[in-house]
């Protein structure tokens, strides 16, 4: 009767045993995924002007991310946070429409540590980091009633709170930040310094369009943890492409 007693209770220790060691090892899988990253496989790489469009696979699913344009290869993992899902999203530059696709800001090949609110850097607190923007050969004409971005820069207090027509090529995009897009355009016009105009915008266009927006100005904004635009125009919204 002993023995058997002694069986039993080895063999409930061996049973426990596996199940706690289970326990650690799934903690251990939770614990290499920070809460808020998507840990995907890279399964097709598409480049295009402004964007990588990756073809990526979660728990046995396969769909589309796009990020900015960067240097990734096919059977990658990586990990991403804060994605903005958009429907039927027709990219002139493939000349293809996504029926489904995600726009990430983030991405990694290691897990993404989000910082606290408020603090530089943290998603959807700040724009993550203002680009080096060089001026490109471009020449374009304002529509009636627009005004360059050179003469915007020159006389940026005059224009403060009005909201104005530009018109301009655009050279960079950073989707879904604070609830808005962040375009960048330039028409030609500025000096070496101040020839570019910060955007913000629900439209989405593509690097290479040539876009008309109406918005507010706004001069020395200031979003917070050191952000600040001597010049920027909100609100926009694209009124002629």
């Amino acid at each position: 009767m002993m023995e058997k007693g002694k069986i039993l209770i080895l063999i409930i220790a061996m049973i426990w045993a596996a199940t706690a060691c289970q326990n650690n090892k799934s903690g251990e899988q939770q614990a290499a995924v920070p809460e808020g990253n998507y840990k995907v496989e890279i399964k097709e790489v598409i480049q295009a002007t402004a964007y990588t469009y990756l073809r990526v696979e979660e728990f046995g699913t396969d769909y589309w991310v796009a990020v900015n344009k960067g240097d990734f290869k096919e059977g990658e993992t990586v990990y991403y946070t804060n994605p903005m899902e958009m429907h039927n999203f027709d990219s002139r530059d493939l000349q293809r429409t996504f029926e489904t696709i995600y726009f990430v800001q983030e991405i990694s090949r290691q897990p993404i540590v989000q910082q606290p609110a408020g603090m530089p850097g943290a998603m959807g607190n700040t724009e993550p980091m203002k680009p080096v923007l060089n001026k490109i050969d471009v020449s374009i004409e304002q529509p009636e009633g627009g005004i360059a971005i050179g003469d915007l820069w020159t006389n940026k207090d005059n224009y403060k709170d009005q909201v104005v027509i530009v018109r301009g090529k655009v050279t960079k995009v950073n989707p879904s930040i604070m609830n808005r897009n962040w375009v960048h355009v330039q028409d030609g016009t500025g000096d070496d310094v101040n020839f570019d105009l910060t955007v913000t915008t629900n439209d989405l266009p593509e690097v290479g369009d040539i876009i008309t927006f109406r918005g507010k100005i706004a001069v020395a904004k200031d979003f917070g943890a050191g952000y600040v635009y001597d010049l920027i125009m909100e609100d926009a919204e694209i009124i002629d492409k």
